[in-house]
């Protein structure tokens, strides 16, 4: 699973070819959480509130680079690294 981006301890992943909705995983620490880019949401797994705020605030600046990446892994291309929260 390609990282696309890394910020203060946590992890941005895609799977290519991965079923919908259009989704990233967020890794930190032993914690891992399912977020829907669309929806700008967790829709599976789990991480702290805090970790969670910053993925949630990233992924509002990072929408449409996320789901070009999607789009991309569908068709198993390479995938674009995107800018970490600062």
């Amino acid at each position: 699973m390609p990282q696309i981006s890394y910020f203060l301890g946590v992890i941005i992943r895609m799977f290519y070819r991965d079923h919908n909705p259009p989704h990233f995983h967020a890794v930190y620490a032993d914690y891992e959480g399912i977020i829907d880019i669309e929806k700008n949401e967790i829709i599976g797994g789990l991480l702290p509130p805090r970790v969670l705020g910053l993925v949630t605030e990233w992924t509002a600046l990072h929408q449409n680079e996320l789901m070009d990446n999607w789009e991309r892994a569908r068709q198993q291309e390479s995938l674009k690294d995107i800018a970490p929260l600062v």
